[in-house]
């Protein structure tokens, strides 16, 4: 990317807000370029400064990370991803976020380069998905008995849904290409069609339709 990373940092907690940007504004190609302490201030702070990428706490006074990254994510006017950081790796309440349109998830002890390189690929409009831990973490909550609105598949092809059931498994697009024969083109224009025909922001949106579709 040519520009920096413009990334804002939702927390409650001012020492742990600190330590982040510090963290990432010594961080070549990425900046912070603002603060909020609870989920509506990173509505407030999102609206002004069009970040490119919200670190998102999930439990904040006034205002969750789950309905800040609703209505951040669900605004129209905003392209910025949210980047959800939590204690916890089995969470409901991080599912939630992700339903919620957040791009993945990472947890607060992470290893500053993991976090450095998730923040870039969030950026970029990937989805932070690697650790096994976010696959068991939807499975378990999509198949809990929660109701919850069926998602629709109407319209998606075939080979659309072979394509969308490895990427809930966790493939990449290499992967996927070497399973079912296919160029990495191919692939890539599967991806985009599914990406169009499900509303999906990304590959975290399209994980969620698989298993409330329940095609995994």
């Amino acid at each position: 990317m040519s520009e920096d990373v413009r990334v804002l940092i939702a927390d409650d907690q001012a020492l742990l807000r600190a330590s982040f940007r510090v963290l990432v504004d010594a961080t070549p190609g990425l900046t912070v370029i603002g603060e909020a302490g609870d989920g509506a201030e990173a509505v407030e702070v999102t609206e002004k400064e069009r970040p490119d990428v919200v670190l998102m706490d999930v439990r904040m006074p006034e205002m969750d990370g789950i309905e800040a990254t609703r209505r951040i994510c669900g605004s129209g006017s905003s392209s910025a991803r949210v980047l959800i950081l939590t204690t916890f790796d089995l969470d409901e309440y991080v599912y939630a976020a992700l339903r919620a349109g957040a791009s993945g998830f990472l947890l607060k002890d992470t290893p500053p380069a993991t976090l450095l390189s998730g923040i870039s690929l969030v950026a970029r409009g990937d989805a932070l998905l690697a650790p096994s831990v976010t696959r068991r973490l939807i499975s378990e909550f999509a198949a809990s008995a929660t109701p919850r609105t069926t998602r629709d598949l109407t319209g998606v092809t075939a080979r659309e849904r072979e394509v969308l059931t490895l990427i809930a498994r966790g493939l990449s697009n290499t992967e996927i290409t070497a399973h079912l024969h296919l160029s990495q083109a191919t692939v890539k224009t599967h991806i985009g069609h599914l990406l169009a025909k499900l509303g999906a922001r990304d590959r975290a949106q399209l994980v969620i339709a698989a298993y409330e579709s329940g095609l995994v």
